[in-house]
């Protein structure tokens, strides 16, 4: 299994990859916040607290992205499951918030630290000037020595323009800074083989995602909380491709996050590519939501991928979706896999037309191979 996975890495290796961490996001899940009242569990929350209380007094930035909100408001609201309905998941979450940003303030303040709120949307990491605020705002706070606790403005998000899930938000935060480790803390000790079986045991580390290690990866069976492995592996493929290790591991455990930057094997390691995207090309890849997308033949996927080279009218097969010249849209292979983003030179109705010449539809600067 660990040939299959591409699991060859020493604990050398994650050694060297995690001796230089100062910059850390910490994602807490619904699951190790809250009990099963779906209330807040405080004596959960604070050895949580105090594991990252004793790394930012080490000197190292920490910022946590906290599930809990909607948990917390079910409790309160005396909501058995987690409702469908938007308006109540809003409610839920407008309920919570208040009264998990209440115990973390009072859990770090014990430690004499303080702590920041921060809402977002996926609109405020898509608009190109709020992106950039966003990420100047949590680098002051940071640099002030404050906690930032980040969590989607659930009580304003729409279905359709949400990040999802808290795993991809943490990702996305820790692009956005970009971090130097993101560390997921969860129910299970991280990506296990055989789940569910006497035999089951934690995979150590992880080089490349592919179909077998997706196929590791399940949803959640939860009445608190969306995702599951299988969110969290999609957060591990924006992490490794900004150039982030990713640590999926046990919130349960006590020591795990020192352990982990210890480097000692703890929890799941995904190792990053070796070159880490610049800000712009982090920002074109994953804070977007694509509104169409180019088909390319083989010579054009070729001469993207290897070549670096601007995306020609020549190349493009097909054009789908509804787009104007400076949005963003998926490039894809003729079997429908998406390999690139990129911004469109051109809209769609003009690549639709068929009469583009000695243009660039999408110039190699604007476009970010997966």
């Amino acid at each position: 299994m660990e040939q299959r996975l591409g699991i060859d890495r020493t604990a050398g290796a994650r050694s060297e990859l995690l001796k230089d961490v100062t910059r850390i996001v910490v994602k807490l899940g619904t699951g190790i916040l809250t009990d099963e009242r779906k209330q807040p569990d405080l004596g959960q929350m604070e050895q949580l607290v105090s594991q990252v209380a004793e790394q930012r007094k080490a000197g190292r930035e920490i910022v946590i992205v906290s599930s809990g909100a909607v948990g917390a408001g079910m409790g309160v609201l005396r909501y058995e499951k987690r409702p469908n309905e938007l308006a109540e998941l809003q409610a839920c979450a407008a309920v919570g918030q208040s009264r998990l940003m209440a115990v973390y303030e009072r859990l770090f303040g014990a430690f004499g630290l303080a702590v920041a709120q921060i809402l977002l949307t996926h609109e405020d990491l898509e608009h190109h000037e709020r992106h950039l605020n966003a990420r100047n705002t949590l680098v002051t706070l940071l640099r002030l020595g404050v906690v930032p606790i980040v969590n989607e403005n659930d009580v304003v998000s729409f279905t359709e323009l949400r990040f999802g899930d808290n795993d991809k938000l943490s990702a996305l935060v820790a692009s956005l800074l970009p971090a130097d480790l993101l560390v997921i803390l969860t129910s299970v000790d991280g990506v296990l083989e055989n789940f569910g079986k006497a035999n089951a045991k934690t995979i150590p580390a992880i080089e490349r995602i592919d179909a077998a290690v997706e196929k590791l990866a399940g949803g959640t069976e939860s009445v608190t909380a969306i995702g599951g492995m299988a969110s969290k592996v999609q957060a591990a493929k924006i992490a490794v491709r900004s150039g982030i290790p990713l640590v999926i591991a046990s919130g349960r455990k006590k020591q795990a996050l020192a352990r982990i930057l210890a480097s000692e094997e703890e929890g799941t390691l995904f190792v990053p590519q070796n070159s880490r995207l610049r800000g712009r090309k982090r920002w074109i890849a994953f804070f977007h939501h694509p509104k169409g997308a180019l088909f390319v033949d083989d010579g054009a996927r070729k001469a993207l991928r290897e070549g670096g080279k601007s995306l020609l009218p020549p190349g493009v097969a097909r054009c789908e979706g509804e787009f104007e010249s400076g949005e963003v849209v998926r490039i894809c292979d003729l079997n429908g896999t998406e390999f690139a983003r990129g911004i469109a030179g051109h809209g769609s109705s003009e690549i639709k037309s068929g009469k583009l010449q000695r243009v660039e539809v999408v110039h190699r600067d604007n476009l970010v191979i997966l």
